[in-house]
């Protein structure tokens, strides 16, 4: 999917399931400094399960920022289309890959690492080993979206190339 003048738009269509968008500041937790932030850009790539039940809520956002909506009104939006489950919630086994070199997620962590993220329901990431000291797993609560994201950073980028694992 590309950015379209009014959201994301399918400019091709594969047979995998997967889906592959570039990620605007907007779908950051409504709380992070970088929300507006025009230099971010986090290509993505979701598989059929994220897709269903995760990706929605980004298309959600993206279409409500660029109708000129404000972040208590789009959060307002998003609460509002999961109660009523116009907005599904999360499925198991929905993840991503985020894993390429151009991506530019936020001012303090630039291009970060190559990773993988997995998506669950709300949950405690510490219950799940995340955030441990020498637990190469991290963990983040989107309580807006309503959902659980663990990170695990891998060695390699997209290219083949090696990730620096300096942050």
């Amino acid at each position: 999917m590309i950015m379209g003048r009014h959201g994301y738009e399918t400019v091709a269509q594969g047979k995998n399931g997967f889906m592959c968008v570039v990620q605007r500041s907007w779908t950051a937790g409504i709380d992070e400094p970088d929300f507006w932030n025009p230099k971010v850009r986090a290509p993505i790539c979701y598989n059929s399960a994220a897709v269903r039940s995760y990706l929605p809520q980004t298309i959600r956002k993206t279409e409500m920022i660029l109708a000129g909506r404000s972040k208590a009104q789009m959060t307002e939006d998003i609460k509002a289309a999961l109660d009523k489950k116009e907005l599904p919630a999360v499925e198991v086994g929905a993840m991503c890959y985020m894993m390429a070199k151009q991506g530019y997620l936020n001012d303090r962590a630039g291009h970060w690492h190559p990773h993988l993220m997995f998506f669950f329901p709300l949950t405690d990431p510490p219950t799940w080993g995340a955030d441990k000291p020498g637990s190469p797993i991290l963990g983040d609560q989107d309580t807006l979206g309503r959902v659980t994201i663990f990170l695990i950073p891998v060695g390699n980028w997209s290219d083949g190339t090696a990730a620096a694992h300096d942050h």
